[in-house]
């Protein structure tokens, strides 16, 4: 079976919910494709969960940059980090230097469209949907990348 086969049997199995737990049950079976998908050397996968802590816990770090924004995220992971091992920078920083805002804005933008187009069936949002392609435009027009 594939995963997505395999996923569909334990919706099935549990009355239509995927729950997490169940995928990881149904997992410990070497016999499964989603058993290959997971890291059952329980060091390494306490590792690789303490890595995740850290990552959200930076993500939660926020600053004030001023009396008329409220706080925002302290700290940004680039791509361009990201290709050479990954790390955090202070968004202050970011901000300053035009090449790393430029970078974050066509990273949002990337986050931006990839949301347009998973809740594209809701029209009630038509209205977020409009700005984020005014934006796209805007962008579009004073770079010849689009």
């Amino acid at each position: 079976m594939t995963i997505a086969e395999e996923i569909g049997e334990i919706r099935r199995l549990h009355r239509g919910v995927i729950d997490p737990v169940d995928v990881v049950e149904y997992a410990r079976n070497p016999e499964t494709e989603l058993h290959r998908h997971f890291e059952w050397d329980d060091s390494a996968a306490a590792e690789e969960y303490r890595l995740w802590q850290a990552r959200h816990i930076i993500a939660r770090v926020t600053v004030i940059p001023s009396e008329d924004i409220g706080p925002v995220r302290a700290y940004v992971s680039l791509v361009s980090d990201r290709v050479k091992g990954g790390g955090y920078r202070a968004i202050e920083n970011v901000f300053r230097n035009p090449r790393m805002r430029e970078e974050l804005l066509d990273r949002a933008m990337a986050e931006a469209e990839a949301w347009h187009k998973r809740y594209e069936q809701l029209t009630e949002l038509s209205p977020i949907f409009a700005g984020i392609e005014q934006v796209k435009s805007v962008r579009c027009a004073r770079s010849a990348a689009c």
